[in-house]
């Protein structure tokens, strides 16, 4: 279906947009693709993209579809900053990530004071926060074009409008419902690939400001996702990851609910597709049903990310996470009975507002119960417009360092000795890429998602091959192909 659409040209055959998708978004491509050879003429080369991804899965994905309507249009990707369209899709989940974003925007103005013809865009989380549009249109005139999350797939439509326009362009919707398939996405791996199943979240823990920057849960179609997945497989896809902010809770928006443990059933149906992926659970909901299925699975990776963010349930129920830590522990010991080889991993938050050090005691002491393979600590970061934010007892500093560091320690010296427990076996990895300190080795991926690197040349990039664990060096190995 994509194929027939990049042969046609919608531009010539249509006199005004189509007013369907993704018809309309093909048509402004094709007018995109216009003015871009136009640019190309007037430069004397091809004119060149760049995309700079902050934060999760979600946002890298959204990322290679803006590569794909860029690529789509004329446009060749550069490693540099420096180009003559740059995007940055960002992140809010902690102000630190905007502050960053703004320190950023500083060097791009220096670059487009050189290239006059030089486009900047933001999109993503952050540009859905009305402070930030504010601070923006105040301090950041040189920026082309700012959009949201809610109307990516519009992109190609913006992207005509900026040529256009010498005025700052600002889209930005609240919500939607639409999902528009079947438009053109530039993968980062030709071998690996992320899955929208879903969009949005309705879980409204009250320090995340997810929720409100990406909108209510909404779940692609399942028929989508498995035509999606097929197409892939065919252009050489090995390993997908299902992508969402809640996998758990996939499927109950539509027409037929579907659990996403049936729609793990049908993936797993597809031939050639050797490994499955899929993140983030939320502890709430996770199924006896999808236990079973990961457990009889031979395509599910034995990789579970589980977040706990608090081992206090005083902090849970302030955090608005919906369990307690004893069926957290519970559900933990029971996905490791039913599945011994499953790794587990979480994220865990220090200094939420009214956090005590004996809070975080009980956070340190659930992750020795649970003993996680890996754990991503964060320190707590207030988000404006949160219910957390507005909270008092907000945690000083050095009591937030003090407890950060001492989890910290527990989680490194647990998720070590986890890691080392696979010493001197011989397990199936993912070729992912050549070595970036070594150029003789190849580094790869474990099912249960630990890097090993080992001697190989780069044709077994993309290949599944057996590796000897023969030496653990903290959180990961170094091996050797075994024939």
């Amino acid at each position: 279906m994509q194929e027939r659409k990049e042969n046609k040209n919608w531009a010539e055959a249509h006199a005004q947009a189509p007013t369907g998708e993704p018809e309309r978004q093909y048509y402004f491509m094709d007018r995109a693709k216009e003015k871009v050879a136009a640019l190309a003429e007037q430069l004397g080369r091809t004119p060149t993209f760049h995309v700079t991804t902050f934060g999760c899965q979600m946002n890298a994905r959204d990322s290679e579809k803006l590569c794909g309507v860029l690529e789509y249009a004329g446009f060749a990707s550069v490693e540099e900053e420096n180009a003559d369209f740059v995007i940055f899709n960002t992140c809010t989940v902690r102000d630190n990530a905007n502050q960053r974003v703004y320190g950023r925007l500083g060097e791009l103005k220096g670059f487009k004071r050189k290239n006059p013809h030089m486009k900047i865009a933001l999109c993503g989380c952050m540009m859905q926060e009305n402070t930030v549009i504010e601070k923006l249109k105040e301090s950041y005139r040189f920026v082309d074009l700012i959009f949201g999350t809610h109307n990516i797939y519009k992109f190609a439509e913006l992207l005509n409008a900026v040529y256009e326009s010498e005025d700052m362009l600002i889209d930005i919707w609240q919500d939607t419902d639409k999902i528009v398939e079947d438009l053109p996405v530039k993968r980062k791996y030709p071998f690996k690939s992320g899955i929208n199943i879903m969009f949005g979240c309705n879980n409204f823990c009250s320090y995340c400001i997810v929720p409100y920057v990406r909108g209510r849960e909404r779940s692609r179609s399942p028929k989508d996702i498995i035509r999606e997945i097929e197409a892939l497989v065919a252009d050489g896809v090995v390993e997908v990851m299902l992508l969402g902010q809640n996998v758990n809770s996939y499927g109950k928006n539509l027409d037929e609910p579907m659990s996403f443990a049936e729609l793990l059933r049908e993936v797993e149906k597809i031939e050639g597709l050797k490994r499955i992926r899929f993140m983030t659970s939320h502890p709430k909901d996770l199924s006896e049903e999808l236990i079973q299925v990961m457990k009889e699975s031979k395509k599910i990776c034995r990789h579970l990310h589980l977040p706990l963010q608090a081992g206090s349930n005083r902090i849970l129920k302030a955090m608005n996470r919906v369990y307690t830590k004893e069926q957290y522990i519970a559900l933990a010991k029971h996905i490791r009975e039913e599945i011994p080889d499953m790794a587990l991993t979480t994220d865990l938050i220090v200094g939420f507002p009214g956090e005590t050090m004996e809070d975080v005691e009980e956070t340190i002491a659930v992750v020795k119960e649970v003993a996680y393979d890996n754990a991503f600590t964060f320190i707590y970061s207030k988000r404006t417009g949160t219910p957390a934010a507005a909270m008092e007892d907000q945690v000083p500093e050095e009591v937030v360092k003090e407890g950060f560091d001492k989890l910290l320690k527990v989680v490194q010296d647990t998720a070590r000795e986890r890691v080392k427990r696979y010493q001197g076996q011989v397990m199936e990895a993912l070729v992912e890429e050549i070595n970036e300190q070594d150029p003789s080795l190849l580094t790869g991926r474990l099912s249960n998602n630990t890097i090993v690197h080992f001697p190989g040349d780069a044709s077994l990039i993309g290949k599944i091959v057996n590796v000897r664990l023969s030496e653990c060096r903290g959180f990961y190995y170094v091996g050797e192909i075994v024939e």
